[in-house]
């Protein structure tokens, strides 16, 4: 990073974790920010497609999403600054985290929205998003899977993908996972589009890398 300036991904998380201990202890706040598909389709309340990803269900959803954001999110947001300078390089990350916690939100609002009783919350959307523009520029770099099995970015999101369908075909752990998946294809497609459009000979450069697996 830039001196030692604090980073956008540490920003996001001490935010993220303000709101959401509001969240815990604030009842009102918490039904103002949930995603309540209903009330977005009744009301016009758009703002829930992203407050509802600065609020939590409890201590560990917060700690997960947080770690594995500060993990990922760190790495993008330096190739970000590195390719385009500080101001374009923090408004691009900007836009994959936070579009990633909206293009989540989604599914729930096409499928929910005459559903009174519905309700969503949480980051994953966004970390999502991060955790696979990441699997795009770096998709060999190693990620320990519960800290133990060794696993390369590219294809721990496609295991990710699978695992997601799968639960979101089963139901029953109230759990959006619809929400993870969208917000992780935005994430891979919003950072392929940004590299075509602002230098197509570094995307080439990332696309060359994805095609040549140090496993071959």
């Amino acid at each position: 990073m830039e001196g030692a300036q604090i980073s956008l991904t540490l920003i996001i998380i001490i935010f993220t974790c303000i709101i959401s201990y509001q969240g815990f202890n604030n009842q009102q706040m918490r039904n103002d920010f949930l995603m309540r598909p209903a009330s977005v389709k009744e009301f016009g309340q758009y703002y829930r497609f992203l407050s509802s990803g600065f609020l939590h269900g409890s201590w560990i959803h917060l700690g997960i999403n947080m770690f594995v954001l500060y993990q990922f999110g760190e790495q993008l947001e330096f190739t970000l600054l590195q390719h385009f300078g500080g101001l374009a390089g923090r408004l691009f990350y900007l836009l994959i985290y936070l579009g990633s916690i909206i293009f989540g939100a989604l599914p729930s609002f096409i499928k929910h929205s005459n559903n009174q009783y519905y309700s969503a919350l949480g980051a994953s959307g966004g970390v999502a998003g991060v955790l696979f523009a990441c699997s795009f520029l770096y998709p060999w770099s190693i990620l320990l899977l519960y800290f133990v099995l060794p696993i390369p970015y590219i294809i721990a999101g496609i295991l990710y993908l699978f695992y997601e369908s799968y639960m979101d075909k089963k139901g029953g752990d109230n759990v959006a996972h619809d929400a993870h998946m969208s917000g992780a294809v935005f994430g891979y497609i919003s950072i392929i589009i940004i590299f075509l459009i602002m230098n197509p000979n570094l995307f080439q450069a990332y696309f060359h890398i994805f095609l040549t697996s140090p496993f071959q």
